[in-house]
């Protein structure tokens, strides 16, 4: 039994932007296991490769060197493509470019139609789908004229409906405002929770990353850090030298502590703020 979901082994990713012009490595050299059922954060700056690793996992791109195993399948053999495209998903960033219908239950039945799978069967997982987003009173609607974060979570609807076992979500909220921001999170948290599906989370939103059950940092192609939210966040100096941010109330206790107050810097929730300040 493979308790990995996903498996990096040695991975690079070199490219070419233009033709003529010197390789650029994107990825270089990583090793990491995603487990099955965890919620994974990966943050970095604009050019980290963050998204690039990302794009290994449903084989959207393929290493030029080292592996990279789906549930112990080689993304590298084709013959596995169409297995590996089924239990990892992918939802980006902008949600206009991924709705293909002109209503919301024929656009969330799209992926299993495709899959070939019974009518009666598509009917009910359409249903499932658009009631685990919170969506279901949409499904007769146009998707044109849903908000930002409905329109995510319809494209969240499609993927689940396909039922992956793995969904990698590249900044799913990086064109929404704070409202849908926070619906397609609490959407995200409930389907790693209730179905276990292992979630892997590109965003540079601090405060969505310290839901995460671990978070690993690149910077360069490489992996620079990685642990629990708490340990990493509470690393203020190292994480603003590489240019990230923080969650807000951290940063306000890391200043707190750094001016001579007695104050536990590893907080992530206003709620904790509050308790240790009154706790002062």
């Amino acid at each position: 039994m493979n308790e990995n979901m996903v498996e990096f082994r040695n991975l690079t990713y070199k490219y070419t932007a233009n033709e003529g012009e010197q390789e650029k490595t994107a990825v270089n050299d990583v090793n990491l296991d995603v487990k099955k059922g965890e919620f994974l954060v990966i943050l970095g700056r604009n050019g980290s490769g963050k998204s690039t690793l990302a794009k290994h996992v449903n084989a959207l791109l393929l290493p030029s060197e080292g592996k990279v195993f789906v549930d112990g399948l080689d993304t590298s053999d084709s013959n596995h493509l169409w297995n590996i495209r089924n239990k990892a998903g992918m939802v980006f960033q902008n949600p206009d470019n991924q709705i293909v219908a002109t209503i919301v239950e024929e656009d969330v039945a799209f992926g299993p139609e495709n899959l070939g799978i019974d009518p009666l069967e598509i009917r009910r997982r359409v249903d499932e789908a658009l009631k685990n987003v919170d969506m279901y009173d949409y499904r007769r609607h146009a998707p044109h004229l849903l908000s930002g974060g409905q329109k995510q979570r319809i494209a969240i609807a499609g993927i689940l409906a396909m039922r992956p076992e793995c969904i990698i979500f590249d900044e799913p909220t990086a064109m929404l405002d704070p409202s849908g921001r926070k619906e397609v999170i609490k959407t995200i948290k409930s389907i790693n929770k209730t179905y276990g599906i292992t979630i892997i989370l590109i965003t540079h939103f601090m405060e969505e990353a310290a839901e995460a059950d671990r978070i690993i940092v690149m910077d360069q192609g490489e992996i620079i850090m990685e642990g629990i939210p708490r340990d990493i966040f509470s690393q203020v100096p190292a994480m603003k030298k590489i240019g990230l941010d923080v969650p807000q109330v951290t940063e306000l206790a890391y200043e707190l502590k750094q001016s001579g107050i007695n104050i536990d810097t590893n907080i992530l929730t206003i709620d904790e703020m509050v308790e240790k300040i009154c706790q002062l």
